[in-house]
C-alpha cells in the first residue's frame, strides 16, 4: 500500500468516465430554451425527451453490473462511449421532435445507463479494499458534478456560435474519453498481476462469492424492506436533483429574468460543492450512522427546496448560498446509501441492487423532470413543482429516523436468503 497503486488510476480513469458521461446526459438542459425558440418545442415535450433519457440511464444499471461481471468493464464502457459520440454529434443534423426524442431520449439515456452510478461501484469493490468509501464518494460525485461542471462552457457556446458548437464540443469530449479507456482502463487487478488496493488474505471468501443475476437480484430485494425505504428514499433524492434542478432551474432562472449563463453558472457551483460534499459524505459514513446523515441530508434539502422560489425572486448573492449549499448535498445520499445496502444484501450483491436502487433513483429524476415542464407548460410557473419536491424531501428524512428496525432485520437474515437465491 505504501507503493503507487494502479487502482488510482482506474479510480482517476472512471472519474472522467463519469464525469464527461453525466456531462453529456444533462446537456438537453442547457439546450431547453434554444430548442423551444428555435423549433416551438413546448416545455413538456422537451421534458418527455429528457424524462426518457433519465429512465433508461436508470433501468439499464443493474443490466450493465451483471454485463460488466460477464463481458468485462473495459469493453461496455467503449461501447457506451462510441455509442454516446455518434448520438450527440447527429443530433446538429435534426429537425423534428422525434429525432430529438430518439437521439437524446433514447440512445444517450441507453449509452449513459452502461456508465451509471453503478459503475463506480463495480470499481470500488473490484480494486479497493481500503478507502472504498471514500473513493465511492469521490466517483459518486463526479457523476453529478459532470452533468453540472460543464453547463457554463456549453451556455457560452450557445451564446457565441448557436447550440450545435456545443453538441460538437461535447461529442469531441466524449471521444477524447473514449480514448483514454481504451489505453489505461483494466477490467480487474487480476490482469496485471495485482491485488485490490488494501487487499487482506481474509478478503477473499468475498470476492470468490458469485453475485447474483439483475432479475433473482430484484426478486429478493422486492422481498426485503430495507430496498423499500431505500428505493424510496433515492427516488426522492432523483427528483430533487436530476430530475427538477438539474434540468429545470435554468429555465426557471429564465422566467425571474435571470440570463442562461448565471443560471449554468449556479449549475457549476453546485458541481464543484457536489464533490466536496459526497467526498465529505464518504468520510462521514466510515464515522457515523448512515440513517442519521441520510435523515439530515434530505431534510436539509426539502427546506431549502421550499424556499427556492423566494430566493430565485430575490436573486443576488442568496442564489450564490443556495448554489454552495445544494451542491455540498446534491449526491450526498450515495456512500450511506451504498453501506446499507451492502449491509442489507452483502457486498458480493452491492452492485447489482445498487443498480436497482439507482433506477428507483432515475425514475424519480424522470418523472420530476417531465411533471415540472408540464407543470411549466400548464400553469406557467415552478413553484408547486418546487414546493411539493421540497415538502416530500422533508418527510423522506425523517423516514430514516424510523426505519432501524427494518434494515437491522434484513442485515441479519440476508445470508440465508441469498442462499436459497
Amino acid at each position: 500500500m505504501r507503493r503507487f497503486h494502479y487502482a488510482w488510476v482506474i479510480a482517476a480513469v472512471t472519474f472522467c468516465v463519469l464525469l464527461v458521461t453525466a456531462a453529456v446526459r444533462a446537456t438537453p438542459g442547457v439546450l431547453m430554451v434554444p430548442l423551444e425558440q428555435e423549433f416551438g418545442w413546448s416545455t413538456a415535450a422537451i421534458s418527455a425527451a429528457i424524462a426518457i433519457n433519465i429512465a433508461l440511464f436508470g433501468l439499464i444499471g443493474p443490466f450493465a453490473a451483471s454485463l460488466m461481471n460477464r463481458w468485462g468493464v473495459r469493453r461496455l464502457v467503449l461501447c457506451a462511449l462510441a455509442l454516446l459520440t455518434a448520438s450527440v454529434a447527429l443530433t446538429t443534423q435534426m429537425k423534428t421532435q422525434w429525432q430529438f426524442t430518439l437521439l437524446w431520449g433514447v440512445c444517450v439515456g441507453a449509452g449513459t445507463g452502461i456508465t451509471a452510478m453503478v459503475l463506480a461501484v463495480v470499481v470500488t469493490n473490484r480494486w479497493f479494499e481500503a478507502r472504498r468509501v471514500v473513493v465511492l464518494g469521490l466517483l459518486s460525485a463526479a457523476n453529478a458534478t459532470g452533468q453540472l461542471l460543464f453547463l457554463p462552457m456549453l451556455a457560452r457556446f450557445i451564446q457565441a456560435a448557436g447550440w450545435r458548437s456545443a453538441a460538437l464540443a461535447v461529442a469531441g469530449i466524449s471521444a477524447l474519453v473514449f480514448v483514454i479507456v481504451f489505453v489505461l482502463m483494466r477490467d480487474n487487478p487480476e490482469d496485471l498481476g495485482l491485488k485490490a488496493y488494501g487487499w487482506t488474505p481474509s478478503a477473499e471468501n468475498v470476492a470468490a462469492t458469485k453475485p447474483l443475476a439483475p432479475i433473482p437480484a430484484l426478486r429478493l430485494a422486492l422481498r426485503s424492506p430495507a430496498f423499500w425505504v431505500l428505493g424510496g428514499s433515492f427516488f426522492m433524492c432523483g427528483a430533487s436533483t436530476n430530475g427538477l434542478v438539474g434540468t429545470h432551474l435554468i429555465p426557471a432562472c429564465h422566467d425571474f429574468g435571470i440570463s442562461e449563463v448565471r443560471a449554468a453558472g449556479l449549475l457549476a457551483v453546485m458541481g464543484i460543492f457536489d464533490i466536496v460534499g459526497t467526498t465529505a459524505s464518504g468520510w462521514l459514513t466510515d464515522r457515523f450512522s448512515s440513517r442519521y446523515l441520510l435523515f439530515a441530508y434530505y431534510s436539509l434539502r426539502g427546506i431549502s427546496l421550499v424556499f427556492l422560489p423566494h430566493t430565485l425572486a430575490t436573486g443576488g448573492v442568496n442564489l450564490n448560498w443556495f448554489a454552495v449549499f445544494y451542491g455540498l448535498d446534491w449526491i450526498a445520499t450515495v456512500p450511506p446509501t451504498v453501506r446499507l445496502t451492502a449491509n442489507a444484501f452483502g457486498r458480493e450483491n452491492t452492485g447489482v441492487v445498487y443498480g436497482w436502487i439507482g433506477a428507483s433513483h432515475q425514475l424519480g429524476a424522470s418523472l420530476a423532470a417531465l411533471v415540472a415542464g408540464t407543470l411549466r407548460t400548464v400553469m406557467g410557473d415552478y413553484r408547486p413543482s418546487f414546493w411539493s419536491i421540497g415538502a416530500l424531501c422533508f418527510l423522506t428524512g425523517f423516514a430514516f429516523l424510523f426505519c432501524k428496525q427494518a434494515l437491522e432485520r434484513t442485515a441479519k437474515t440476508r445470508t440465508p436468503e441469498l442462499m436459497l437465491a
